[in-house]
């Protein structure tokens, strides 16, 4: 029985850890051939022999999703290993808390950069070569919960987040001629390496009174009454890239477990 991917490239950015990696992996077992862009080579390697060990099919990029000759570079891997593009997941994604009257113009640009500009120039990157296959195509934006509601210690992530929805909005607009739709999903708490180091950052600006307690801290007042792990964002991840979201365009799907009510 095939896939719900079968035939598919799909490309993801941040995809060697944490969500990324679950979602490539779930992507492979539905018969899609899966990029690993990620900026870690020695992780990317890694995440490519896993899913090549477990019967899939993937190839990795090394690419700084701000840097557009990187981005590009990492499109053109996929058609070069796959033959060609028809999702692309911008997946990758950077938070830096501070107090808010603390935050830096440097704080405020580095998030800002690789959160939104790195989803801009993804967007871009993946619909030229969308566009010069002829056949639409797929952009899947992760946002977060950060994006609907602003959080003191996170204020440039919250920015950052916002921007996604809104280049979600805008590019749905701008490409539905093509027949490539746009779409983000909003995760809240969700557990994975890089809560280790948010810990680490609220613990230093006083956010959180000890080592380790960050997670428990901030899933207080989830509906579902606990934090996410990524198995349990992949099902949207599928639905997003697969035909069953074809209709759908320039939507912001919250999966927060209730954390977030909009």
């Amino acid at each position: 029985m095939a896939g719900r991917l079968e035939g598919k490239v799909i490309g993801i950015t941040g995809g060697a850890s944490g969500m990324g990696l679950a979602f490539g992996e779930a992507f492979a077992r539905e018969g899609a051939s899966v990029l690993i862009v990620d900026l870690n080579e020695d992780a990317a390697k890694k995440a490519v022999e896993g899913i090549v060990e477990a019967g899939g099919s993937a190839a990795y990029a090394v690419a700084n999703v701000v840097d557009r000759t990187q981005v590009v570079a990492a499109v053109q891997t996929a058609v070069t290993e796959f033959g060609r593009l028809d999702v692309w997941f911008n997946n990758a994604g950077y938070n830096a808390p501070m107090q808010f009257l603390d935050i830096t113009e440097e704080n405020f640009r580095r998030v800002l950069d690789i959160n939104a500009l790195g989803v801009l120039i993804g967007t871009q990157e993946a619909a030229k070569q969308m566009v010069a296959q002829g056949q639409g195509g797929k952009i899947i934006n992760t946002s977060s919960i950060a994006g609907r509601e602003g959080f003191p210690t996170f204020a440039p992530y919250s920015a950052s987040k916002a921007a996604v929805i809104s280049l979600t909005q805008s590019g749905a607009k701008a490409l539905a001629k093509h027949e490539i739709t746009v779409n983000a999903f909003a995760p809240g708490v969700v557990a994975t390496p890089l809560w280790d180091k948010l810990d680490e950052d609220l613990y230093a600006i006083g956010d959180i009174q000890s080592r380790g307690t960050a997670l428990n801290e901030y899933e207080k007042g989830i509906i579902r009454g606990r934090m996410a792990h990524p198995k349990d964002i992949v099902g949207t991840a599928l639905f997003l890239a697969s035909e069953d979201s074809d209709y759908m365009t320039a939507q912001c799907i919250m999966i927060d477990g209730g954390m977030t009510l909009v």
